[in-house]
């Protein structure tokens, strides 16, 4: 099969993959895994060869980012459970002062979320969330957006978080984590500017069920941070996070640099992604000996990996996908009309990740998926060079713009929707109106800053 039936195919084996999981409620890997098969049936792929490339696809993800993705989560699930997500979240409002309440609650998530899973980071900041509404009087509403835009730009657009390392590695760049984390903060501020301006501009159109009927047991701030006990230290909070960026970041500057020697080697070693998050989760344990929850380590990695074990499965399915596609020969007509498709570029898996998300409700779900189509920059067969993003900056940017796809939208096949409205004490329909829009926005506007950087750098 080639030319136009392959493409054909292609769209109706994914329109066929998102009925199959938003619809008929089909595991998403077991749609990845059953459409990749389908795909290779249909479009005439070599029986012999289909248990190989299956087979090659599903461990190629495994062998680059599993790890990566078990101690990305590992290190969230210590910050969570040892309060150190709430010392990271007491940082901010020192810092930004309890005079913007909307701010504060939008870095706080921002920050937090990057360790943390953005649903476990709503559950975790918003007592912090009601008491300082209470505090301040101001509106619940404004607050619970910006929080909630905050927690959900560092979920899918930097690592740790599993959906962008698992991008970063099937694109062919899980070695350099640290360029990945660089470019998603810089990408976060545009989500971080119009998510602030549009929360305070909602906050005055909708009341949410907090301000309607005032709640009598609410504690204030003090009083909450006081009911905690004492919180980890400053440094020990924020070290499992810091000391992988600063290892991968030495790293980098040695290569830079190139160095030789010991030096040289050490760094190179010490900044390696794996290696980097190990030094991360060293300091977690630290903070669970220094506040003697040691007991409930092994009970906590238990968690972690039953959550984790899905998104690898779901990630290394994807890349079954990516896999097929690209033995089908499919990225060789895409190449013959190139032209065209440098009209698209960049917008492209942005365009992809967005109708999965806003199908089928998970970003991880749509980053993993749409990463496993892209494939990886450096293969001449990937959708990748097709496209002509054949340099590491250009996945970088793909990484990016996957992301923002994968926050277009949150409505109601999103549990992350439900968890804000539900705790922000709002209606349904005042849910759209907020977490559906906000998200909208933010999408666009950090697809229109990667496009702009994207004229600049590749």
């Amino acid at each position: 099969m080639s030319g136009i039936a392959l493409i054909i195919t292609f769209v109706i084996a994914i329109a066929f993959m998102i009925v199959a999981i938003s619809k008929w409620n089909v595991h998403p890997f077991l749609a990845l895994m059953g459409i990749s098969l389908l795909l290779a049936l249909v479009i005439g792929l070599p029986l012999k060869d289909i248990p190989g490339i299956i087979g090659s696809g599903f461990s190629g993800i495994f062998s680059s980012i599993g790890i990566v993705i078990i101690l990305g989560a590992l290190i969230g699930t210590i910050l969570e459970k040892t309060g150190a997500a709430l010392k990271l979240a007491e940082m901010v409002v020192r810092l930004v002062g309890r005079k913007h309440p909307q701010l504060a609650m939008e870095i706080m998530g921002w920050v937090v979320s990057i360790p943390v899973f953005c649903d476990s980071g709503f559950v975790i900041l918003d007592p912090i969330r009601k008491a300082l509404r209470k505090k301040t009087q101001f509106s619940s509403v404004a607050m619970t957006v910006a929080l909630s835009a905050g927690l959900y730009t560092s979920h899918v657009l930097i690592p740790p978080t599993p959906g962008p390392i698992a991008a970063a590695g099937t694109l062919g760049i899980g070695d350099n984590l640290f360029l990945v984390i660089v470019m998603g903060t810089i990408v976060s501020i545009p989500s971080l500017v119009i998510a602030y301006f549009y929360a305070n501009y909602i906050g005055k159109k909708i009341k949410s069920g907090e301000e309607l009927a005032e709640d009598t047991n609410e504690v204030d701030y003090d009083t909450l941070l006081a009911s905690f006990g004492n919180l980890p230290g400053g440094f020990l909070s924020l070290a499992p996070i810091l000391m992988p960026i600063l290892s991968m970041a030495l790293g980098s500057l040695s290569a830079a640099m190139k160095w030789k020697g010991a030096l040289g080697s050490l760094l190179a070693f010490i900044g390696t992604p794996i290696i980097a998050l190990t030094i991360g989760l060293i300091f977690g344990i630290v903070l669970l000996i220094q506040r003697g929850d040691m007991k409930h380590f092994n009970a906590m990695t238990t968690e972690t990996l039953k959550v984790v074990g899905p998104i690898l499965f779901i990630t290394a399915a994807g890349g079954v996908l990516g896999k097929v596609i690209a033995s089908a020969g499919f990225v060789d007509y895409m190449k013959q009309n190139a032209k065209v498709l440098a009209m698209v570029g960049i917008f492209f898996p942005f365009l992809i990740s967005a109708i999965l998300k806003t199908a089928q409700g998970s970003s991880t779900v749509a980053i993993t998926t749409t990463a496993g189509i892209m494939g990886s920059f450096a293969e001449s067969s990937s959708m990748m060079a097709a496209l002509g993003l054949t340099s590491p900056i250009a996945a970088v940017l793909t990484v990016m713009a996957i992301g923002a796809g994968s926050m277009t939208v949150s409505h109601a096949n999103d549990s992350y929707f439900w968890v804000v409205t539900n705790f922000g004490k709002l209606k349904p329909e005042e849910g759209y109106r907020t977490q559906t829009m906000v998200t909208l926005l933010q999408g666009i506007a950090c697809m229109i800053f990667i496009w702009l950087l994207s004229l600049f750098l590749l």
